[in-house]
C-alpha cells in the first residue's frame, strides 16, 4: 500500500449520511484552482458548497488535503466525500432568550440583542434568532424562513418582525414591497453632521471586496433619509428612516457620505484622538429604534419603541462629555 493510498483508507468521515465520489482532474483543467476545477466537473454542485468541503477536509487530491486556492494540474485523483450541507438540514429549535415587545397569534415582534445572527448561515448554522423563535413557537417551522421578513445584521440592536401565519407573511412582505413599513435607526456617525439629508444611490457588491456592499451604479436602488439629533466634538448622533432595505444599507450610504457608523469593522474609519467609549465601542453604532406597520389581520396601524442597548446608551453619555 503506497503512502497516499495508507491516507486514503486511513481517512474516514464522520458523518453518517457522508457518499464518496473519486474523480479525476482532467488534463485541460491544468492550472486552475481546486475549487474551479472540481466545480467544471460537478457541474450539479455550486461553488460555494464545493468550497466548504474544501475547507471541511472533505476533499482529498491524490491522498492530500489541499485549500480552495491550490492549484491542479491535470490527472490527479480527487476523492470527494458529500454530505448533507448545513443549509439544507432544518433548523433545530435552541433555548435562546428572546426579548419580545409584542406577540398575538399573527406577529411576533423582537426587540434583538447585538450579536445575535438573525438566520443561519455560513459559520453561523446554529445560536441564531431563527433557532430561538422555533423554540419559543414551534409552528414557525411551517412558514417559510421561519416568518422572518426582513433583517438586522449581527451586530445591529432592534425591532425586528416576524410573521406567524402565511397569511401574515404574505401581507408583511407586500408592505416592505411598497415602502410603508416605518423603520426607523439611531446612529451614531463620525464627523459633524450639521443638516438633515438623503442618500440615494443604488447599492451593489463591491466590485473587488465580495463580501462587502458599496455604491455602484449597477446595484439596486436605495434610498436613506437622516435628520441630525445631536452634535458631539467629532461625531453625530442621527436618526435614519428606511425606504428600501438593501444588505448594509445605512452602514454603506454613510460611508458614501463621509460619516460612517462609529465602530464599523468593515465601514468605519479611524478617528483620531477620539474618546476612549469610541476606540471601545467594537460594532457599528446603530440601533433600529421604531417599528411601524399595519397589522396585517385588523389592518390597525400598529408602532412600537425601543430604547437602544446599555453599550450604545454609555457610548452617548461619553459622547456628551465631550461638549459640556
Amino acid at each position: 500500500m503506497t503512502s497516499s493510498e495508507k491516507q486514503l483508507h486511513d481517512y474516514t468521515p464522520n458523518h453518517s449520511d457522508a457518499a464518496a465520489i473519486v474523480l479525476e482532474i482532467p488534463i485541460s483543467s491544468g492550472g486552475q484552482r481546486l475549487d474551479q476545477a472540481l466545480a467544471a466537473i460537478m457541474p450539479d454542485y455550486s461553488r460555494s458548497r464545493i468550497q466548504d468541503w474544501i475547507k471541511r477536509d472533505l476533499v482529498r487530491v491524490d491522498g492530500r488535503v489541499l485549500g480552495v486556492k491550490d492549484k491542479v494540474w491535470g490527472g490527479e485523483r480527487i476523492d470527494v466525500v458529500t454530505d448533507t450541507h448545513p443549509a439544507e438540514v432544518p433548523a433545530l429549535a435552541e433555548d435562546i432568550a428572546l426579548d419580545i415587545v409584542f406577540e398575538d397569534d399573527t406577529l411576533l415582534v423582537v426587540n434583538k440583542p447585538a450579536g445575535l445572527v438573525v438566520h443561519p448561515g455560513s459559520g453561523n448554522w446554529q445560536g441564531t434568532l431563527l433557532n430561538a423563535l422555533l423554540h419559543h413557537a414551534p409552528q414557525l417551522s411551517a412558514i417559510p424562513r421561519g416568518g422572518i421578513v426582513h433583517r438586522l445584521d449581527k451586530d445591529t440592536s432592534g425591532l425586528l418582525v416576524v410573521a406567524k401565519t402565511l397569511t401574515a407573511q404574505t401581507h408583511l412582505v407586500r408592505q416592505l414591497q411598497a415602502r410603508s413599513v416605518k423603520r426607523l435607526y439611531l446612529a451614531v456617525a463620525t464627523g459633524v453632521i450639521q443638516m438633515a439629508g438623503t442618500v440615494d444611490a443604488a447599492i451593489g457588491r463591491h466590485p473587488t471586496q465580495r463580501t462587502k456592499m458599496a455604491v455602484v451604479h449597477t446595484g439596486r436602488e436605495a434610498v436613506t433619509h437622516y435628520t441630525v439629533l445631536e452634535n458631539y466634538a467629532q461625531f453625530t448622533l442621527i436618526e435614519c428612516a428606511l425606504e428600501t432595505g438593501r444588505t448594509h444599507q445605512i452602514r454603506v450610504h454613510l460611508q458614501s457620505i463621509k460619516h460612517p457608523l462609529v465602530g464599523d469593522p468593515v465601514y468605519g474609519r479611524v478617528v483620531h484622538k477620539a474618546p476612549d467609549a469610541v476606540k471601545d465601542f467594537k460594532r457599528q453604532a446603530l440601533h433600529a429604534k421604531r417599528l411601524g406597520l399595519l397589522h396585517p389581520i385588523t389592518e390597525d396601524t400598529m408602532e412600537w419603541d425601543a430604547a437602544p442597548p446599555a453599550d450604545f446608551q454609555a457610548l452617548l453619555t461619553a459622547l456628551r462629555e465631550t461638549v459640556s
